[in-house]
């Protein structure tokens, strides 16, 4: 496909890879010496954002290069198609509209009317637990709720109310999250809980996936053996949000007590929907809508803002020339913020989930790579973890740094203030270190300091930084919207759908078909010499001796 300048894509691959040539040579710390604005230069803000790309391997020339490339893969059609909701995602043949979870009441339309509808469903339960009113089976106030789910109906609703602490309600219950099949969270929480005063929270966009109904039912065995075994129990002591009705009626939900989804909101992106309940209990009903207005407000600059000023946009052309152009396939996310313990996680799934894939949308082999593997940590124990590899490793890697500028300047008349002002300090200057060691190596230190070979430091490792004005409900929304927008734009230069998982669901079906034959259904012979060994090592150690 053509740019409106008319240079083929194929073009631009290849003048990206003649710029990588004449970059090739010239050390990060050179850059800057060449260019004492670069900050100015290459640092963009979109509201409680900044971007700051001057620690990468890149130019101006280079954006334009790239900018080039987002025209030539018709990146604004495939954006009026993301928010005009066109079935997008053509594997299933959906739209892909988390974005409509966020637009504000003023624009109403029938998507905006059932989007509306349940933000008004889950108000007025959020506003009944918190006023007390929501009561168990036995009279009690609710004190406790367990968020059941997994994957995206788990790591976006637990990193958000972790991230925002800070903000919680001061009428919020305690709320708590289980995900991990094997029963060792839900078994170790449910120690922890008393059943008379605990509310289940059953999140699973299709009501089928095993992970989460097994952890539900044994919760559901636990108040049962409590409580007894009336229908009022799940009554008092579940909720239940999915798409499906039909399935949440089987289980028993009552339908007062059931959110709903669509099926054009996935699940690696559904926090912003009921999903998010687990959000609104623990930070109140405007929090939430201040995250989705946070949100609203990345969508309308993803959506107008021109390439080289669009902040989604250019973390997805930075990442694509690291990727594709430098060849380094590993990005490691580091927020110097304790409150954003789980943001790398959420982000790994988000990434890779949507774009590891190795086929185009007209279903060929991909020409280029897609997705590099992405980890992190919270920053200040990476550097005590992985960052020797990050300075002195043979394997590239890039870095996303992220941080708040601004933290406990509420608590300034408390006695205890400038301490943690101090310690919020610390954190800054050690993640503005870090970065600047990975660009700039050697040339950070004095000129006069020489080091021997094993302290050396080469430098010239790329990374950017994202810095928040604070984190609070709309910066954290506008930072993961952001994101989303990002993994998007990156698939649409990849040419791959980023809202199916089709690798994910396979292995679904073959971890069902295993667990007939661990539990004596069908035959072993069927599987691989490896599996049948390990499934009979399993049954040996059942057998009574």
């Amino acid at each position: 496909m053509r740019s409106r300048t008319g240079v083929p894509a194929d073009t631009v691959w290849q003048q990206l890879s003649e710029q990588a040539a004449a970059l090739k040579h010239i050390h990060l710390a050179q850059m800057f010496a060449n260019q004492p604005d670069r900050f100015s230069e290459l640092s963009r803000r979109a509201g409680p954002l900044l971007l700051d790309l001057s620690k990468q391997r890149l130019d101006a020339h280079t954006l334009k290069l790239l900018a080039s490339l987002a025209d030539a893969r018709d990146l604004r059609g495939w954006i009026n198609r993301l928010f005009a909701g066109e079935p997008i995602n053509h594997t299933e043949q959906r739209a892909a509209m988390h974005w409509a979870l966020r637009v504000p009441v003023q624009q109403p339309s029938p998507v905006q009317q059932q989007v509306q509808e349940q933000l008004d469903r889950m108000t007025r339960l959020v506003e009944r637990i918190h006023a007390r009113q929501w009561r168990g089976v036995t009279g009690e106030v609710i004190t406790d709720v367990v968020n059941i789910g997994v994957g995206g109906s788990d790591l976006g609703p637990m990193m958000v109310c972790r991230a925002l602490d800070d903000a919680v309600d001061e009428q919020a219950v305690r709320t708590h999250f289980v995900s991990s099949m094997d029963g060792s969270q839900v078994s170790g929480l449910l120690h922890q809980l008393r059943p008379h005063s605990t509310l289940f929270v059953i999140s699973s966009k299709s009501f089928t996936t095993i992970d989460t109904l097994y952890n539900a039912g044994t919760a559901r065995a636990w108040l049962q053996r409590a409580l007894g075994n009336d229908s009022a129990v799940i009554g008092c002591h579940f909720i239940g949000v999915s798409s499906s009705t039909e399935k949440m009626d089987q289980w028993g939900i009552p339908r007062a007590n059931q959110l709903l989804l669509w099926d054009w909101v996935g699940g690696r992106f559904s926090l912003w929907s009921a999903i998010g309940l687990p959000i609104a209990l623990r930070i109140g009903m405007q929090g939430f809508r201040d995250l989705l207005a946070g949100a609203h407000q990345m969508d309308e600059h993803f959506g107008t803002a021109p390439w080289v000023d669009n902040v989604p946009v250019l973390m997805a052309l930075t990442g694509v020339w690291n990727t594709n152009i430098l060849g380094i396939h590993a990005h490691a996310v580091l927020p110097y913020d304790g409150r954003l313990k789980h943001l790398p996680a959420f982000l790994s799934q988000l990434e890779m989930e949507s774009n590891g894939k190795s086929v185009t949308r007209d279903g060929e082999p991909v020409p280029t790579g897609t997705c590099p593997v992405l980890w992190g940590e919270v920053g200040p124990n990476a550097q005590h973890a992985f960052y020797q590899l990050l300075h002195q490793g043979t394997e590239p890697v890039t870095c996303d740094f992220i941080a708040p500028a601004r933290r406990y300047h509420e608590l300034r008349h408390d006695a205890a203030a400038a301490e943690l002002i101090g310690q919020h300090q610390l954190a800054l200057a050690n993640c503005f270190a870090q970065s600047r060691l990975l660009a700039f190596g050697e040339a950070a230190l004095p000129p006069d300091e020489r080091l021997p070979m094993h302290m050396r430091y080469h430098g010239n490792q790329p990374s950017t930084t994202l810095l928040l004005d604070q984190l609070d409900p709309f910066s954290l929304g506008a930072l993961l919207a952001a994101y989303e927008h990002k993994v998007f734009a990156q698939a649409v230069i990849w040419q791959i759908n980023p809202f199916d998982q089709w690798g994910v669901e396979m292995g679904k079906r073959i971890a069902t078909e295993t667990l007939s034959l661990l539990r004596g259904a069908g035959q072993a012979g069927a599987m691989d010499a490896s599996t049948q060994g390990l499934i009979g090592q399993v049954i040996s150690k059942l057998q009574p001796r």
